[in-house]
This record gives structure tokens, C-alpha cells and sequence, in this order.
């Protein structure tokens, strides 16, 4: 049976990447086409537009020369010469919005600059709207390097074996069907192979209604839109060669659910709000919620979660923002004594982030509550420092600074610094005891070198510390790409 077993996921996993393959060489001539249809249409709408604002600013000089030589205008005259200043101004907006209409035509798919992201998702994620009708194909991937120090902070042998991982390989397959509606998914294949521990995923799949920028619809699976890294996890995005362990164990990145919501951008304000599938409670640890994410496998919907955010950029490079987990994750579990255990979660964070000629600074702050932990332990049979925590805690802080300033072209090279606190048994039900081992504390120190904006090598440091002195460091090397 694990033969058969072994033979199926292999032809699952190769049939699907030879029906994307299919797809993607059979729509490049169409699109091709349909590109360079797009591009000329821009170009000729932009000459014509040319054309009448030059004839606009001749009419505008004549009224002006007969004007001075003592002609006089009455006020009709001189309200048509408001008009036409008007439509001059409106002309040169419109001029301004195909030129860069065209720019991106031009692009096309080589779009995914690496700090552009729309409507939560990262540069790569966000492409498909930023191009027009039809397919857009792009992804990321990322390779890691860990070398474990070979004692813990006690002096006992750590245990652990370096490796070198092919951590992800993503694809982005995105469908524009018209300016209203779209596609938008990702496909994840973790570790090299399903053979060795690896696995394909469906990241994020979801369908769009876009209506105006202030107000639009999703539906599908979907990214929960907290934290920095959850939304934006493609490596060219942040700093360091692993995400922050707070965005792992208590914004358990990455992070996706099944549901619907509303999401858009008014001015300096951009929002997200969605109902989705709640977690799945008995799979909750002591070392936080991670494995409570259903990931929209036959998630079970007994339960169900409000999620939402709220980011506000008063200034270019400024961010402020925060979001809110709101939802019961019992699912009908039901305790010892046959009564149901809600197992009520509530998740809140506060994030901040400069950028400013080169130097980005970020912070981030996250708290959980549980509620009938203690119904929920026994219901595990879970006791001692086994029990998942009723608090859950942290925070980080990070600094890194461009040194090359853009003195080598697009070149970037970005040392960081970053301090992390967290404690997945901030606290826990009487009768029970926190794991010392689960507050814990680190230092990162790195750089990070982006060759042109698409690609970054990262090495960093980690010294881990925490409460029971079993703390192991560890240096890490990380290669990232996305297109």
C-alpha cells in the first residue's frame, strides 16, 4: 500500500505541474497578442490627447494675444477661458494616468518589483492586478541553510542536525476575466519532494470583485490579514533568513482559511475584513496555535471567526496599523463531563514600520486570550507544562539600513538587528504549570544583499535564550527570488 500510495502522489503532483505548464506555453502567443493590441491602443489614445492639448494651449495664446492688443472680453469670454484652462488640466491628468496605464502594459509580467504589493498581497502575489485581462504567472522560492550550535545554553548536547533545505517553491496562477473580476491563487511545494517530507499545498486561492477602490469583495481561501508577514511572507520582503519566530507561533504564518470579506483603500486608510472558518482548538500546543490552522482542507465550520484590519500611512514610508482575531475554536468538542468546550480565541495586534532612505524600521505587537483551557487540557489529556496557554504573548523590534544607498544601481545591502520577545504560556489554569522553555528570547544579527530587486542572500546569527536555559543558536543562510 505505501507503494501505490508513494506512486499516486507522485503522478498527482506531476500531472498538475504538466496541466500548469499546458496552460501557461498555450495562453503566452494569445496574451502576446493581446498585449501588444493593449499597448498600441494606449499609445494612440495618448497622441490624441497630445494633439488636443497643444490645439487647446494655441486657442489659449490667441485669446491671450487678442487680449492684450486692447480687444475686450466680455465675461462669457473670460468664463471659457477658465473652462479651457480646466480642460487643460484634466487633459494633462489624463495624459499622466495612460502613460503610466502603458508603462505597466510594457511591464507585463515582469511587474513584480520587490516592494510593490496591492490589496495585502507581496510584490509576486499582487501582480495579476497590475495587468491586464487574461493570465499572469509568476511565484517565489526560497533555499535555507541552518547550522545548529551543537550544545544548548546549559551545556547538554543540543540534539540538533544541520541541513540544507529547499524551503518553497511558489507559483502564482492569476486570471483577470474583466476589469470587475478576477483569479488570484498559489501553489506551494515545501522541501524538494512529497518523497521526503515535502508536501504540495494550495496557499491561497480566492475570487475577487473589484468595485471601486474603496470598497471590494473576496472569497475564497484566503491569507488572514494580520501581522506583517503572513500576507507579505515573499522573502524579498523582509529581513532575515527565517520569519520571526512571534509571526510562526502566535500569528501562525502562514495562515490561511476559508471564508468572505470586504477589503479596499480610501485615501492614506486601507482595510480587510473577513469571516472565515475558526480554528480547530484541540490542536492547539504549548508551544502556541500553529497546529489549529485548518488551511481549507475539509476545515471543519461548527465554528466560525471574525478577523480584521486596519492600516493608516500619514506619510509616504510611515505605516501604523492593527488587527483583531475574533472566534470560538472548540468546534463541538466536547469535555469529559459531555458538555461542549467553546474554547473562545481572541488575537490582537499592533504593528508599525518607517522607511526612510534606506533605513527601515519595524515593530511589531501581538497578544492572545483563550478561553476553557482548562476543560480543553483534560479533554487532551494534557497536564503539568503540557497545557496550552490561556495568554500568549510578543513582540519584536527591527532595524536595518540600505550602506549603498543606491549608490550601485538597484543593488541593496542591508545589515539588521533584530530583538524578539515571546511566551506561548503567558499564562496558564490553575493547576497547571508554564514550560520555562516557552519564554523565550532572541537576538538576530545579519545583512542582506539584493543583487537587483528581485533576488536577496541573507545570513544571520540567532542567540536564543529562555527561561530553562536550553536555548540553542543557531547561523542561518537564506537565498530568495520572486518574478
Amino acid at each position: 500500500m505505501p507503494l501505490f500510495e508513494g506512486l499516486h502522489r507522485r503522478r498527482a503532483v506531476v500531472t498538475a505541474v504538466a496541466l500548469c505548464a499546458v496552460v501557461a506555453l498555450a495562453a503566452t502567443p494569445v496574451l502576446a497578442q493581446s498585449e501588444a493590441s493593449a499597448i498600441e491602443e494606449l499609445r494612440q489614445e495618448v497622441e490624441r490627447l497630445r494633439t488636443e492639448l497643444e490645439q487647446m494651449r494655441a486657442e489659449k495664446e490667441s485669446a491671450a494675444e487678442v487680449e492684450e492688443v486692447g480687444v475686450e472680453m466680455a465675461e462669457p469670454a473670460e468664463a471659457g477661458a477658465d473652462a479651457m484652462a480646466d480642460r487643460l488640466d484634466e487633459l494633462e491628468r489624463q495624459i499622466g494616468i495612460l502613460a503610466e496605464e502603458m508603462e505597466r502594459e510594457q511591464l507585463g509580467e515582469a511587474a513584480a518589483t520587490a516592494d510593490r504589493s496591492d490589496y495585502g498581497y507581496g510584490p509576486a502575489a499582487s501582480k495579476i492586478y497590475r495587468t491586464g485581462q487574461g493570465l499572469s504567472v509568476g511565484g517565489y522560492g526560497e533555499m535555507l541553510y541552518e547550522r545548529f550550535d551543537s550544545t544548548r545554553d546549559d551545556g547538554a548536547d543540543s540534539g540538533e542536525t544541520d541541513q540544507l533545505d529547499f524551503l518553497r517553491a511558489i507559483v502564482y496562477f492569476g486570471y483577470k476575466f474583466n476589469d470587475n473580476w478576477l483569479f488570484n491563487s498559489e501553489v506551494e511545494f515545501e522541501h524538494g519532494s512529497v518523497e521526503e517530507g515535502g508536501d504540495v499545498s494550495v496557499e491561497f486561492a480566492y475570487l475577487d470583485y473589484l468595485w471601486k477602490p474603496e470598497l471590494n469583495v473576496r472569497a475564497g481561501l484566503v491569507l488572514v490579514p494580520m501581522g506583517f508577514v503572513n500576507e507579505l511572507h515573499e522573502p524579498t520582503v523582509y529581513l532575515g533568513a527565517r520569519r520571526p519566530d512571534v509571526e510562526r507561533r502566535i500569528i501562525p504564518s502562514t495562515w490561511r482559511e476559508n471564508g468572505f470579506g470586504l477589503f479596499g483603500e480610501a485615501g492614506p486608510v486601507s482595510y480587510r475584513t473577513y469571516i472565515i472558518n475558526g480554528f480547530k482548538g484541540e490542536d492547539f500546543s504549548a508551544g502556541g496555535l500553529r497546529g489549529g490552522r485548518q488551511k481549507g482542507s475539509e476545515a471543519v465550520a461548527e465554528d466560525f471567526a471574525w478577523v480584521g484590519r486596519l492600516d493608516y500611512q500619514p506619510v509616504p514610508g510611515l505605516l501604523l496599523g492593527g488587527s483583531a482575531y475574533l472566534g470560538d475554536s472548540g468546534q463541538d468538542l466536547t469535555g469529559n463531563d459531555g458538555r461542549e468546550i467553546k474554547v473562545g480565541t481572541t488575537i490582537y495586534e499592533g504593528h508599525a514600520e518607517w522607511r526612510w532612505r534606506g533605513l527601515e524600521l519595524r515593530f511589531l505587537g501581538v497578544r492572545a486570550d483563550l478561553d476553557d483551557v482548562a476543560e480543553l487540557n483534560r479533554a487532551l489529556g494534557l497536564s503539568g507544562t503540557a497545557s496550552v496557554g490561556e495568554e500568549l504573548s510578543g513582540w519584536y523590534a527591527q532595524v536595518g539600513y540600505d550602506v549603498l544607498g543606491g549608490r550601485s544601481g538597484d543593488q541593496e545591502l542591508i545589515p539588521y538587528v533584530r530583538w524578539e520577545q515571546l511566551d506561548t504560556q503567558d499564562a496558564v489554569p490553575v493547576g497547571f504549570s508554564s514550560n520555562p522553555a516557552n519564554d523565550q528570547e532572541s537576538l538576530t544579527l545579519g545583512v542582506a544583499w539584493k543583487p537587483f530587486p528581485q533576488a536577496i542572500l541573507k545570513a544571520d546569527y540567532q542567540d536564543y535564550d529562555n527561561e530553562a536555559g536550553t536555548g540553542i543558536d543557531q547561523f542561518n543562510v537564506a537565498l530568495g527570488y520572486i518574478f
